[in-house]
């Protein structure tokens, strides 16, 4: 016997929603003040405007703005029937991720004397963590309630914020781009809540869940968005000068290899060479996905170029065998492809970032080197030109950091799977407002869609129009 499902929203989303809206808002008032960079009574007399550090970061911080509402919200919008939800929740799960992330991670990384300080660069690094709960929920998207969406991202955060802070702060794995921290976390988290949420009526495929010619093109142009501001995302947070130079020069080389290499294949492994839309919306932004975890290191141009020809090759060959032996064989439905391109280009890159810093000598960086590789620095009072010969004296040898980078990609996975997967199973409580099968991958399930405009008839126009100009008697 088939479960009874109660969709209705009216009392428990605006409930979920004002109740999170109070509750931060009280947060807010108690615990959030300014941080230096935007409280001017702290600032002493001398400061010089132009070096706030809103001027380093806003034109990024813009960047990632139009990727995550306009370029990722357009991405999803492939389903015929789906567009209105895929961008209207794109955008509430934005606002609402960055906003609990805000305090999550305040209170871990930007809190002192019992304050966030708050800044640009707090919103920007929720920001992050927003894109983690984005990325996931496109493995559920369409089958899942605004409910059951929000209620995914007060869960996730917590656990990515304690992920970045095992993985980087702990174990300081480098990853300048959020490949490890971010793509395959997101990407596994979903999966994990999808492996939970699996349902056997939705195992053959709905006829709702295809794409149209408008929404096709309409996710075409997001992947254009997202292609064009990638390299701000992956370089925001790459230390300035040449390092961040290198972020940018490498994710583009990276994501327009990866652009032509996604044409190429897909007319080579199509009938008659015709060319795969599902293909060129997510393998051209598989190699951005990749380079995240070198995008700072020195592992030349053709090094970037490489890494983008091999994520463009994995995430299409992922999509027309992968995703349906998953879907038939594991059970595990993936709506969006995520682990085409988020996870297994983040395990290229990351096997890529691990073979960089083994193979890359130190001498390529520079002065450099402990910029982009911190742990690798020597620990206080042993920075001297002997001490830098001397491998023990160092904090860590390119060998240490390497196994440290597997480190992180091993708790990275594990955290994300089975969070993802835990929480899945929480999505299933009934009074979320599942919808049933039947109703899955429909705007009109959750929005007031306007009826559609009657056809215009050019004759009857015409003639109205004529009357219009009669003199009248």
């Amino acid at each position: 016997m088939s479960r009874v499902f109660s969709a209705n929203l009216r009392c428990r989303l605006p409930f979920l929603l004002f109740l999170f809206q109070v509750a931060l808002l009280l947060v807010f008032i108690l615990f959030v003040t300014y941080d230096e960079h935007t409280n001017a009574a702290a600032q002493s007399s001398d400061v010089v405007p132009a070096a706030n550090q809103l001027y380093a970061i806003f034109s990024l911080f813009q960047d990632i703005q139009l990727m995550l509402l306009v370029g990722l919200g357009l991405l999803l919008a492939f389903m015929k029937g789906y567009g209105f939800s895929a961008v209207a929740y794109n955008f509430l799960l934005t606002n609402f991720s960055t906003q609990w992330s805000l305090i999550v991670q305040g209170f871990i990384y930007h809190c002192h004397n019992g304050k966030i300080h708050l800044g640009l660069y707090n919103i920007l690094t929720a920001e992050f963590a927003a894109v983690s709960v984005l990325i996931s929920a496109g493995a559920i998207l369409g089958r899942t309630s605004p409910i059951q969406l929000l209620l995914m991202s007060l869960c996730e955060i917590p656990l990515y914020v304690a992920c970045d802070w095992v993985t980087v702060s702990y174990f300081q794995a480098v990853d300048v781009g959020g490949t490890i921290t971010l793509h395959i976390f997101a990407c596994y988290f979903g999966l994990g809540a999808s492996i939970a949420l699996y349902r056997p009526g939705l195992e053959l495929g709905h006829p709702k869940e295809t794409p149209s010619y408008i929404s096709d093109l309409l996710s075409l142009v997001g992947t254009m968005f997202l292609w064009a501001f990638w390299p701000g995302f992956v370089s925001v947070l790459a230390q300035p000068g040449d390092a961040q130079h290198r972020a940018v020069i490498h994710t583009w080389i990276a994501l327009s290899a990866s652009a032509l290499t996604s044409f190429a294949t897909s007319s080579l492994l199509e009938k008659k060479g015709k060319l795969n839309l599902a293909h060129l919306q997510n393998a051209t932004l598989a190699g951005g996905v990749a380079i995240g975890a070198v995008a700072d290191m020195a592992i030349t141009p053709s090094g970037a170029f490489i890494l983008g020809i091999i994520s463009s090759l994995a995430c299409i060959l992922g999509l027309k065998y992968m995703t349906p032996f998953l879907a038939t064989k594991v059970h595990i439905q993936d709506q969006c492809g995520i682990h085409n391109l988020h996870g297994l280009p983040g395990l290229i890159g990351t096997m890529g970032g691990i073979a960089a810093i083994l193979l890359v000598p130190d001498k390529a960086y520079g002065h450099q080197l402990y910029q982009v590789f911190p742990p690798r620095a020597p620990p206080p009072g042993n920075i001297t030109m002997e001490a830098t010969s001397i491998g023990e004296k160092l904090g860590r040898n390119a060998s240490q950091q390497a196994l440290y980078q597997v480190v992180g990609l091993g708790v990275s996975f594990l955290m994300s799977l089975l969070g993802g997967y835990l929480t899945g199973l929480v999505l299933k409580l009934p009074f979320l407002a599942q919808p049933p099968d039947q109703l899955c991958f429909d705007d009109a399930l959750y929005f007031q869609i306007q009826e559609p405009i009657e056809t215009f008839n050019c004759d009857q126009a015409s003639g109205d129009f004529h009357l219009l100009l009669k003199p009248h008697i």
